[in-house]
């Protein structure tokens, strides 16, 4: 099954429209000079995100920015953290969830998974208000929930528990761009809504992001635009009275993005194909088990498509998986990074799954580990946590398989040819 010549198999790419829509609207920017970081697609594509995430109902405001991670940053902001405060957010996520809380002069304090959805646990959460207040005389300034790889967190219980202690939701959609909850868009039940355009996303403005404001909307979307925009008064000259950031999505991007709108959904219903696909093909396959929605509420748009591997199965090569230290970006748009400075970290994947990776990368399929747990990086030694230990669990055996619109069912029936190959009976 190992195939040099074939070619790449990439995890999550998006791809272009049919036609080159992107290239009329990135074409009429440079037609009418608006090659800016505002203009009239940053102003269409704002309205068009607003009515995706509403289905036209909800009240709710789009601010496009040039990225999800300051999406993050803005609506902490606008939720008044500062110095000092602190933050529940998941612990199994990206490292965009937390960092701009420390951004803030804040400390993120990490909250474990539950099983099923792999999200933030709502038990947890309550456990650790109720010990932060206990212990500092503070309640957190803001709560973040991660739609991991596009599946959604157990929203209902964990507005009932930030109503409870009024405390402010920061929903972090940037993998969940369409998936719902009971029919419901991620991102319009909290205070704000985040979401992200990658190029690896659902839909792509090459980078970039978007923050949904649902309360006040109108308020805090002229507030958040200000804060996006260097917090500039009205003046004939250039006048600042608070710290602003140059956070606004380019009128370029923003034409890609134009153009993306018209195949979201396609690009949604492809993911949740090749999620059944796999379902199909991986149901005989001894040892691996796929992620899939707990119930019918849960509407993931299934960004990343994840399996767990058991601990007593054994793959080929397993014996030398940690044998050399890794020396590049791991996937093709990893960015710059560090050599590692050692062959194995306190918490990382099993020899198998490891071992998996590998397998799958010789025969021109990129595969990852999924996240690692925030509170295990070194960065965020001696920071708070409430786990049960679910995310480090899942960690040590899960994986992220290919899922993008790109992946073709044929990729999909090499890539679990692959894996059965890859299995020593």
């Amino acid at each position: 099954m190992m195939d040099q010549n074939r070619k790449r198999i990439y995890l999550c790419l998006a791809h272009m429209s049919e036609g080159g829509v992107e290239q009329k609207y990135i074409q009429k920017a440079f037609d009418d000079n608006y090659v800016v970081p505002l203009g009239p697609n940053v102003n269409q594509f704002e309205q068009e995100l607003e009515l995706f995430v509403s289905h036209g109902a909800s009240d709710c405001r789009v601010v496009a920015l040039s990225c999800g991670t300051a999406a993050v940053h803005l609506a902490l902001k606008a939720c008044g953290v500062g110095p000092g405060d602190e933050v529940c957010v998941q612990s199994f996520t990206f490292c965009a969830s937390s960092h701009p809380i420390t951004y803030l002069g804040a400390s993120p304090v990490f909250i474990g998974s539950e099983p099923d959805s792999w999200n933030m646990d709502p038990v947890l959460l309550e456990t650790a208000i109720q010990d932060r207040i206990a212990k500092t005389g503070k309640t957190p300034k803001a709560i973040v929930p991660v739609a991991l790889y596009g599946m959604p967190y157990r929203i209902d219980e964990i507005l009932t528990i930030a109503n409870k202690y009024n405390i402010p939701v920061i929903e972090d959609a940037a993998e969940g761009f369409g998936s719902c909850y009971d029919g419901r868009v991620l991102g319009t039940f909290g205070h704000y809504g985040v979401l992200s355009f990658n190029g690896n996303k659902m839909i792509t403005t090459s980078g970039g992001g978007a923050l949904i404001c649902n309360v006040d909307a109108d308020a805090s979307w002229q507030e958040i635009m200000m804060y996006a925009t260097q917090y500039r008064e009205s003046y004939p000259y250039y006048q600042h009275e608070k710290i602003g950031y140059n956070y606004r999505m380019s009128n370029i991007c923003a034409g890609i993005g134009l153009g993306q709108m018209t195949v979201a959904n396609s690009h949604i219903s492809h993911h949740k194909h090749v999620q059944q696909l796999y379902q199909q093909l991986l149901a005989d396959v001894p040892g691996i088990s796929l992620h899939q929605a707990p119930s019918s509420r849960y509407d993931s748009n299934y960004w990343l498509c994840t399996i767990t591997i058991s601990p007593n199965l054994h793959i080929r090569g397993e014996e030398n998986a940690y044998s050399n230290v890794t020396t590049k970006a791991v996937g093709g748009a990893a960015g710059v990074i560090h050599v590692a400075s050692s062959l194995h970290t306190d918490l990382e994947p099993n020899a198998n799954v490891e071992a998996l990776r590998i397998y799958l990368d010789n025969a021109q399929i990129e595969a990852r580990p999924v996240w690692k747990p925030m509170h295990a990086q070194p960065v965020y030694k001696g920071t708070t946590v409430y786990t049960n230990h679910v995310e480090e669990s899942i960690f040590k055996v899960g994986m992220c398989l290919p899922s993008g619109p790109c992946v073709t069912d044929d990729d999909v029936r090499y890539i679990v040819d692959c894996i059965r190959h890859s299995i020593i009976n």
